[in-house]
């Protein structure tokens, strides 16, 4: 018995040495944690010979919702988000092609471009109606998408997206119009814990071992994020003339301390839809799905369920 504890005690110790020692072992295991807590499951499909993963959870039957997530960002930030929706809903939370684990196909990843791989996707999956959802560069990819395919789009929710020349420019694009790097591109650790603070007011935890993890692999794909950013800027489409096309009701919510993307925005964007609700988060930055997982999905499922009343 005492050699049984003696090896139990020694397993356990040597799995805590590999999480501490290997932050890829560490990011797996929370991964895995907040998937179970969320309820959702890690699936491939084959789409126009892209790989695309993504996550898939709830109730079969449901109502499905469709979560596209931002730029230079994966389906793993919806995971908190998802967890307060997935007992109630079909969930599916989208890498999309270029980023997370899908195929990162040559061509273009303009704005255009990307919608359409979206509606490949999303006939691939069977889905005849979604809620769709969508954060920055997400969310101007699904507000087009609902412009384009009206008939498809049950709801729509855009979490501070792109698109829309705000009348206040944000502290992004101020940047960039005097020349300075683009905030969002990790080319190192201090990149990465300046990247924290200009998206977030208040930063999600992360242990130090996956800070350096995360930044070393955002530094990795510098190039091929910038080459995306390049491509989303020099074949940018307005949503200004597509917004009266969308004929879903509209969820607009946007953290107030936005840096990347201006409140003012909002302001452009609510008389041009038909029918939409606005929310604007106090003290929350450009992702509020991560920042403020659960009064973000509050504020959106009581939206959903306003639908039906």
């Amino acid at each position: 018995m005492k050699k049984l504890i003696l090896g139990l005690i020694l397993l356990i110790m040597g799995f805590a040495a590999l999480l501490y020692l290997s932050p890829a072992a560490l990011l797996t295991s929370m991964q895995l944690i907040e998937r179970q807590r969320a309820g959702l499951s890690l699936r491939q499909l084959s789409v126009d010979n892209l790989n695309i993963h993504y996550y898939e959870g709830g109730p079969n039957a449901a109502q499905t919702i469709l979560m596209v997530h931002g730029f230079a960002a994966n389906k793993d930030n919806w995971l908190r988000f998802a967890r307060h929706l997935s007992q109630d809903y079909r969930v599916i939370a989208l890498d999309l092609p270029g980023f997370g684990a899908s195929s990162k196909p040559a061509g273009s990843y303009d704005i255009g471009t990307q919608t359409e791989r979206l509606a490949g996707i999303i006939d691939a999956l069977q889905l005849q109606q979604v809620h769709l959802i969508g954060n920055s560069m997400g969310g101007h990819i699904s507000a087009l998408y609902a412009a384009r395919y009206p008939d498809r789009v049950s709801s729509l929710a855009l979490l501070d997206n792109a698109g829309i020349t705000s009348p206040q420019p944000s502290e992004m694009r101020l940047r960039l119009s005097r020349g300075e790097a683009n905030p969002l591109v990790v080319t190192s650790a201090e990149d990465f814990q300046r990247l924290l603070a200009f998206i977030f007011v208040n930063p999600p935890y992360l242990p130090e071992s996956l800070k350096g993890y995360f930044a070393e692999q955002a530094a990795h794909n510098s190039g091929h994020n910038e080459q995306i950013f390049a491509h989303l800027v020099d074949r940018y489409i307005p949503l200004e003339p597509e917004l009266p096309k969308i004929q879903a009701p509209t969820l607009i919510i946007w953290g107030a301390e936005d840096r990347v993307l201006d409140v003012s925005s909002v302001d452009v964007m609510q008389p041009l839809l038909r029918e939409s609700r606005v929310v604007i988060m106090p003290d929350t930055g450009h992702a509020p799905m991560i920042e403020q997982a659960e009064l973000t999905a509050q504020h959106y499922r009581s939206f959903l369920q306003g639908l039906t009343q």
